[in-house]
């Protein structure tokens, strides 16, 4: 897998890559990365499924079962699912954002797309993230795949990071570079 390099190199990296490549030859590459996305957002909204994947104390059997549940009442597909088993058995659970992110990436490279980390102080409509990804398009010359992040703190504008490449925007940063050229 080309680009794969990096990702292999962590931890996370490589229980990614497993995913993956199971997903792509069971042909589930779109169902397995939709079930991490509502993974991803049930991350940063149930507090209780947060501390579950980051709690030590939790034995093997009590996380594989409690992941399992999560799983079912989610509808995660099965692909998914097992593979959320076999993390909560190596006591790896704490890796899933890692995982996610590393996954969501080789999912952009097969499909030849960007992946942008698009932070703004508010949440952005579907509306504004289909003309940021038209804009960024024209910018790269490839679709992007746009993972939106809310931070109040920025106060206005967007932080865009594709690759290496950062495009920041924000207030924030913008007031910041005022007040240093008003120091003199």
């Amino acid at each position: 897998m080309e680009n794969s390099g990096g990702i292999q190199a962590s931890l996370s990296g490589r229980y990614a890559l497993a995913l993956f490549e199971l997903a792509r030859d069971g042909k589930s590459l779109d169902s397995v990365g939709d079930s991490l996305g509502a993974l991803k957002a049930a991350l940063t909204q149930a507090l209780d499924f947060k501390a579950l994947i980051n709690n030590p104390l939790i034995g093997r059997k009590a996380a594989t079962q409690a992941v399992a549940a999560v799983a079912s009442s989610m509808g995660i597909d099965q692909l998914t699912a097992k593979f959320l088993g076999v993390l909560a058995q190596n006591r790896r659970l704490s890796q899933l954002p890692a995982v996610i992110r590393a996954y969501e990436t080789l999912l952009s490279n097969h499909k030849g797309e960007a992946r942008a980390e698009v932070t703004s102080a508010h949440a952005l409509t579907k509306t504004q993230i289909t003309a940021l990804q038209k804009s960024l398009r024209a910018r790269v010359g490839r679709d992007v795949a746009v993972d939106a992040k809310v931070d109040p703190a920025i106060l206005g504008g967007l932080v865009v990071k594709i690759g290496s490449q950062m495009i920041d925007s924000s207030i924030r940063t913008r007031l910041n570079t005022l007040a240093m050229a008003m120091k003199g």
